[in-house]
């Protein structure tokens, strides 16, 4: 099985012990992603939305590093500490994907890295080259 650990400086550097993301034949698995602007490492600001967008915005630097684009996510998963957000997280999410959506997951959590309210992770399938 070969094995691409995927990198971009246009995302957050991974502040632990994991990569971006990693590509393992046309599928790669997005580490999740949080509001961090990647130039100075800090979060965007205390406003949901705006964290939101930001999220959307490193994820798809990542897609962009590995080889696709956000809207080939097939799968994912939004953590939130506050579930009454949802109906935000879809309103900034259709600014970013067009039908069909991939598949997702709302999860409630206690508390994310840095304090912040969301973080985003996915698997995404590249485009084949047939």
């Amino acid at each position: 099985m070969n094995k691409a650990f995927i990198s971009t400086d246009q995302a957050p550097a991974a502040i632990g012990t994991y990569s971006q993301a990693v590509k393992v034949g046309t599928a790669v698995y997005l580490s999740g992603q949080i509001p961090l602007v990647p130039a100075t490492m800090a979060v965007i600001s205390e406003d949901f939305a705006e964290q939101t967008h930001q999220v959307f915005k490193n994820i798809s630097a990542v897609c962009q590093e590995a080889g696709g684009s956000i809207q080939d996510l097939v799968k994912v998963n939004i953590y939130l500490t506050d579930l009454s957000n949802f109906a935000t997280v879809n309103e900034v999410m259709s600014q970013y994907f067009k039908a069909p959506y991939p598949a997702r997951a709302a999860i409630g959590v206690r508390a994310l890295p840095k304090n912040v309210q969301v973080e985003i992770d996915g698997i995404m399938e590249l485009p084949s080259t047939n």
